[in-house]
This record gives structure tokens, C-alpha cells and sequence, in this order.
């Protein structure tokens, strides 16, 4: 299923997003990270070690908030699952694409023994200003009336 026209713009902007994973306990583990998307999954890049990506392995239920660097009220929320990994060098040239979008230059920090992994995540529902009004107006015009009957 493709993501929304909006959750895509901003993913594949120079947007952060904050990432929201489940500790062992139910806790909420909230990070803010760079993100990135196919137009199908969201992708978020880290690496293995990191607290998030245990936390998917364990359960894959995220939550991804991106906002607008210029703009509060631009935003998306995806509520999903991450459905699958990407490791090795496909990994390592992912992250480097995202640091030229972030830091127009290459990613410098230490590529650890474990490498890089990408987090392919699949939303369930997503949340956008415009999705949010839409529902309010629907709410606000009530069910639509009964149809009379022939008695």
C-alpha cells in the first residue's frame, strides 16, 4: 500500500522524525532520528546495537511523528510495524544518501563492526493535519439522516 502523498514529501525531505519504540517493559522509547521513505515504507537507518532496533526485534509496533523543519503544523504521524530489515552495503549507502539530505556532506562518524541496518516499516494508520480536519468534519456533520420509511 502506497504512504500518502504528504507522509512521502516528508520523509524525503531534510525533516527529523521522532521515533517511537516499545521497551521490554511497554515503555515508550522516543528517539530523534533522520527518515526516509520508497514511497511504500517508511525507512529509518541505524544500527543494530541501538536500543530501538532490539526494541523492534522484540516487538515491531512503532510509531513515527516527521515534522517540518519550517513548518509546525506540516507534519505526519504513522503508526505501523516494522516488516523487515536491510543490512550490509545497501545499508552503509542508505545512510550516506541521508546524511548528503541532512548535512549535504558524507556521513563521518565510525561505521561499527555491526554495520548499519535499515528499518523497513509498513503503516497501519497515519495521521496528517488534513486527515485530522477531515474526520472533525465529519464528526461535526453527524450520521447522515435516516431514510424514511413506507408504513
Amino acid at each position: 500500500m502506497p504512504l500518502p502523498a504528504d507522509v512521502v514529501r516528508l520523509a524525503t525531505g531534510a525533516h527529523l522524525a521522532t521515533v517511537v519504540t516499545l521497551m521490554p517493559d511497554g515503555s515508550p522509547q522516543a528517539q530523534l532520528t533522520w527518515v526516509d521513505s520508497d514511497g511504500e515504507y517508511l525507512l529509518v537507518n541505524t544500527q543494530p546495537f541501538r536500543q530501538r532496533t532490539r526494541n523492534v526485534a522484540r516487538d515491531p509496533r512503532v510509531t513515527v511523528l516527521i515534522h517540518s523543519a519550517a513548518d509546525p503544523w506540516d507534519w505526519a504521524e504513522v503508526r505501523g510495524r516494522v516488516v523487515g530489515t536491510v543490512g550490509g552495503d545497501e545499508a552503509i549507502r542508505h545512510v550516506q544518501g541521508l546524511a548528503h539530505r541532512y548535512l549535504n556532506r558524507e556521513y563521518d562518524n565510525p561505521q561499527w563492526p555491526e554495520g548499519r541496518v535499515i528499518l523497513r516499516i509498513a503503516a497501519e494508520k497515519v495521521n496528517t493535519p488534513e486527515s485530522v480536519r477531515r474526520r472533525a468534519r465529519a464528526r461535526r456533520q453527524g450520521p447522515p439522516p435516516a431514510s424514511p420509511t413506507n408504513s
